[in-house]
């Protein structure tokens, strides 16, 4: 007989299905599905409940729904917050959902008819009943599915005793099976199936296959168990929870967590390397994964790997090929040094026309204080690179550039790796600071460590110790810094560019200060622009005066001390401003500390003023002989060098080279002693550039001729009288014109040098070019 359909409203369900005879409470927050309770309480108190096939879909219609639910009845509805409705439901059989009502309503209204009134599933039926009169065949069931239920709640202690117990309460084998069915855990999709199942052997069936699947997937986590429990120490407790909490995650599909190794290889996926590097760097995490957690091991393989993961291997940063903006920021916060700006905006160039990374690698010499770790600064921001800074004073150990080899406890990368990887990118401006004070000893050569990384043939394939991968070195712009390009070991000094770093002239001292110190002191002091006034006239004096250095180190110190000597007058006397002058600079920071030593104001027999290079800048020398009856003994003092001391010897051995000449009896030096004295006596004084000055004074001095007040002279001698070239022009020319020299005789071979010094500096000077000592005689004399 059919059976007609029946509207009901429909309650989707996600992740839950209801099986006739569960008793269960859910939480509902749709609108539709809490209409749907609110119109069933009104009428019957009966809804139907069934599972969405897809849980992610928020107004489900009847095709998102599966085709067998439940009937239930309401029976209890709690109003929570936030809109929230509480509904205990009891499930009382299985319908078949039909058609979807489409009027006009607020929830899901669907035709049902009710599974075991249904012809279609007539010929599936068999008798149910439980009990003595009960087939063969039930029976066998009946006991099987107790034995199975029996299994699994020996395997799952946490599973309630009475399950099994509660079997003689039931007389019908379907009931039964939906019973077993509610109590036993497992998918939603497996749950749904025997729902779905109408037929009782059937249903039977697949619910056997179910528990038993339960019951060994139980039984191998008990095995896990046991085998995590061997292998660890009964002391290790916090391992054991954390090894037992991996492998039941891990059986119950549940293990959310990413393990260290996982991380690892999904890091490598995203790392940006080479196919070696990355086979590198998964050899070394296979290892780590068969280390044990508590293996003193483990934590050096995880830096290891750590620090491979963390090398920029392929990672570059952009950098800007605005030739404009790179120029407008080394002029603004540099004033001079144009040799090095040019050269950066030619490097800029280049790399526009031939779209290559690689980079020279440049040297800066020069004194201290004139500005060549900023311009490298500088140099990074103009071209938006990373800047990192490596300070080479002092280095003595090779393992601090190649890094230690991991056998070795306490092993880490060296300075060159470690600064890559501080960068983040293999393309940055490296600064090698005080590259010439680095030293060896037993520990190996520092310099020769250097060779590879500075070597542009070969930085492409550097290899640290402790990285054990070539690193490519060959897009970092390395721009390294030095006092005397002399301290540098020469191979080294084969593979750099050399940029000489000059001192600065007053006049130039005087923009650095007006245009950067000032207002970089002031802002470190925290004095306001209208607190402090420095007149033109007093920074003169104070850089005349209170200064003596190539650079501008001390005189940025001066302008610090008076930013200080201000805050002092505003805060403790209450001054709005303070304004700085010539007439109270001394009374702010003392007596003047340096006075130039000045030309001599008459002309003298066997004084001789000579030109000298110092680390602070150029210095001129007043060199003394005296002539006294003797045996022809020569005495140096003034703290001489070796290099000086043979500079005298060949000035006297030219002298006596042209007695004849010059009509000197040849007996004039077995008879007389010569003393060579250079003032100043506790400074010790070294340098090829004395020779020309000594000869000169040691002429004048048999000759009894004065020497020009007025004239400085540099250069080398040679025993037949020719002039070599030396160095150091620029800061002997200063020194100089400081002293109030008019003429300075230097050798023919420096005039190239003297062409490239800055009008500023030669002007007033009249610059005589000399290649024989006839020459210097014939103008100092």
């Amino acid at each position: 007989m059919a059976v007609t359909k029946k509207k009901m409203a429909v309650v989707p369900l996600r992740g839950l299905t209801v099986i006739p005879g569960m008793i269960i409470h859910f939480d509902l927050n749709r609108e539709r599905s809490i209409r749907a309770v609110e119109r069933a309480m009104l009428k019957d108190q009966r809804i139907i409940a069934v599972s969405q096939r897809d849980a992610g879909i928020d107004e489900p219609s009847l095709e998102d729904l599966y085709e067998i639910g439940t009937l239930a009845v309401i029976k209890q509805v709690i109003k929570l917050p936030n809109k929230i409705v509480r509904v205990l439901i009891e499930g009382i059989e299985r319908v078949k959902l039909f058609s979807q009502d489409m009027k006009e309503t607020d929830y899901l209204l669907v035709s049902v008819k009710p599974v075991k009134d249904m012809e279609e599933y007539a010929d599936t039926k068999m008798p149910t009943q439980i009990g003595e009169d009960a087939s063969p065949e039930l029976t066998a069931m009946v006991r099987l599915l107790r034995e199975l239920v029996a299994e699994y709640t020996y395997s799952n202690p946490r599973l309630n005793k009475n399950v099994e117990a509660q079997f003689e309460d039931y007389t019908d084998f379907s009931d039964l099976l939906d019973f077993v069915t509610i109590n036993i855990p497992m998918e939603l999709s497996e749950r749904q199936a025997l729902l779905e199942t109408i037929p009782v052997r059937d249903r039977f069936a697949k619910l056997a296959v179910i528990i038993k699947g339960e019951t060994q997937v139980l039984g191998i986590k008990k095995e896990l168990a046991e085998q995590v429990r061997e292998r660890v120490d009964k002391n290790q407790k916090e391992y054991i929870l954390r090894e037992q909490l991996r492998y039941i995650k891990e059986e119950l599909g549940e293990d959310n967590t990413v393990s260290d190794v996982d991380r690892y290889r999904q890091a490598v996926n995203k790392l940006k390397a080479s196919k070696e590097v990355k086979e590198k760097i998964l050899k070394e995490i296979d290892r780590f994964s068969q280390i044990s957690g508590m293996s003193s091991e483990n934590a050096v393989l995880r830096g290891y790997i750590e620090t491979l993961l963390e090398m920029p291997w392929d990672k570059v940063s952009k950098d800007k090929n605005d030739i404009e903006h790179a120029q407008k920021i080394l002029d603004d916060e540099h004033y001079g040094l144009e040799q090095v700006k040019e050269r950066m905006l030619e490097f800029l160039c280049v790399r526009n026309l031939t779209k290559k990374g690689e980079s020279p690698i440049i040297c800066l010499v020069g004194p201290p204080g004139t500005g060549k770790t900023s311009i490298a600064k500088s140099v990074a921001k103009a071209l938006d690179k990373k800047y990192v800074r490596i300070c080479l004073g002092g280095v003595r150990d090779e393992a601090e550039i190649r890094g230690h080899r991991r056998t070795y406890v306490g092993a880490m990368p060296g300075r060159i790796a470690a600064s890559l990887k501080s960068a983040g990118v293999k393309n940055p401006l490296m600064l090698l600071d005080e590259i010439d004070k680095m030293s060896s000893d037993h520990r190996g050569d520092t310099a020769s460590a250097l060779l590879e990384v500075l070597d542009s043939e070969q930085n492409n394939r550097f290899r640290d110790h402790y990285i054990e991968l070539p690193i490519d070195l060959s897009e970092v712009l390395f721009i390294a810094t030095a006092n005397s390009a002399s301290d540098i070991p020469r191979p080294l000094l084969d593979r750099m560019e050399i940029i000489e770093v000059s001192s600065y002239t007053e006049n130039e001292k005087f923009h650095i200060a007006k245009e950067h110190l000032i207002k970089k002191q002031m802002e470190k002091h925290g004095i306001k622009p209208e607190q402090l006034k420095i007149q033109d006239a007093a920074l003169s004096e104070l850089i005349r005066g209170y200064t003596r250095e190539a650079g501008v180190r001390n005189l940025e110190r001066k302008i610090g001390e008076l930013c200080r000597k201000t805050a002092r007058m505003i805060i403790k006397e209450h001054k709005k401003s303070v304004s700085v002058t010539t007439r109270n600079l001394e009374k702010l920071l003392g007596k003047e500390r340096y006075q130039y030593d000045k030309k001599n104001d008459n002309d003298e027999i066997g004084i001789v003023r000579g030109l000298a290079w110092t680390s602070v800048g150029g210095d001129t020398l007043q060199i003394e002989v005296n002539v006294m009856s003797g045996k022809g003994e020569i005495l140096l003092t003034g703290q001489l060098g070796d290099v000086m001391k043979e500079s005298a010897q060949a000035g006297i051995s030219y002298i006596r080279s042209i007695c004849d000449e010059k009509k000197i009896p040849a007996e004039y030096f077995k008879e007389h002693d010569f003393h060579i004295h250079i003032p100043q006596g506790s400074v010790p004084k070294d340098g090829p550039s004395a020779g020309i000055t000594m000869a000169t004074a040691l002429y004048s001095a048999i000759t009894s001729r004065s020497v020009r007040a007025d004239v400085a002279m540099t250069g080398e001698i040679t025993l037949r009288g020719r002039v070599l070239p030396i160095g150091g022009l620029k800061e002997k020319i200063l020194a100089a014109k400081n002293a109030g020299i008019v003429k300075v005789l230097v050798p023919k071979k420096n005039e190239r040098d003297i062409e490239e010094i800055a009008e500023e500096i030669k002007k007033g000077l009249t610059i005589v070019y000399v290649e024989t000592m006839e020459e210097v005689l014939k103008e100092a004399l």
